[in-house]
């Protein structure tokens, strides 16, 4: 099981991965808003943070920085669209969205919270 931080713009899309990555086993909580980026870092240790494809270029730049800054361990899954494709060169890992096959995403997940331990040991 993985502590995942998911965020985004879209509410429903945040609910749908929530409910995909519980039902992997993963303990999930999602934030919309980059100001409690800080807060939610500083409360929980999370292995892995998905950052949601609706959210713009300047967003997820500012996204990613303040992961690497108060969440320095946790891996960065950036979902990106087709068109818009990936704009995180930074990240660890990327997943197109929408996936063909749902589980991809939390086979993602998961595959990146397994890298997370290993370098923390």
């Amino acid at each position: 099981m993985a502590l995942v931080l998911c965020t985004g713009a879209d509410l429903a899309l945040m609910k749908t991965r929530k409910l995909l990555l519980e039902r992997a086993g993963h303990q999930v909580f999602t934030l919309m808003n980059e100001g409690s980026l800080q807060e939610a870092c500083n409360a929980h240790k999370f292995d892995v943070v998905v950052i949601g494809q609706s959210t713009s270029r300047q967003i997820k730049t500012r996204l990613l920085t303040m992961v690497r800054e108060y969440c320095p361990k946790a891996r960065v899954l950036e979902l990106y669209s087709v068109s818009t494709g990936k704009l995180l060169d930074a990240a660890d890992a990327w997943l197109e969205v929408p996936a063909d096959i749902p589980a991809d995403l939390s086979t993602k997940v998961t595959a990146l919270a397994g890298q997370r331990a290993k370098s923390a040991n």
